[in-house]
């Protein structure tokens, strides 16, 4: 599992011109699967994702979560995160989990999340034509894959 993380003032995904999710001040997050991943990868980085402090406290220190600002979280899925390009010019996306075995780690990917948070969040539609629109914070952009752990 790869993911983008992005702290926002505010974000929000589009589906054919109508808002289907849309958060204030909290996370963006760009979520990828690999065939391979398990359930122990969803769980490390919901709990990475719900504890990773990257916001700012009263001294202007990344020293809070999202848990601790009370954020709010909408999750992408977005398969171009395994985009491979080392041939030519057109990426490969091979090494994507198809739909039958990305949707229900996307869906029980949602759930953790929420379970980690203790509160709802807003999602896109897995395999839509999405238009996501975000005001990146600070900037602060990290990303994160599972099958790198000892980097994170």
């Amino acid at each position: 599992m790869r993911i983008v993380i992005q702290r926002v003032t505010q974000a929000s995904v589009e589906i054919d011109n109508q808002i289907k999710g849309q958060i204030g001040n909290g996370l963006l997050l760009l979520a990828g699967f690999t065939p391979d991943d398990t359930e122990e990868d969803l769980k490390w980085m919901a709990g990475k994702v719900a504890q990773l402090r990257i916001f700012n406290d009263d001294q202007g220190k990344m020293n809070l979560s999202v848990l601790d600002v009370q954020g709010d979280v909408l999750l992408i899925s977005q398969f171009t995160l395994y985009a491979n390009t080392k041939k030519g010019n057109r990426p490969s996306y091979i090494n994507a989990a198809p739909p039958a075995i990305a949707i229900p780690l996307y869906e029980r990917f949602i759930g953790l999340i929420q379970d980690a948070l203790g509160k709802q969040i807003q999602t896109g539609e897995f395999g839509a034509d999405m238009k996501v629109s975000l005001l990146n914070d600070g900037p602060v952009t990290i990303v994160m894959d599972t099958k790198n752990k000892d980097l994170f």
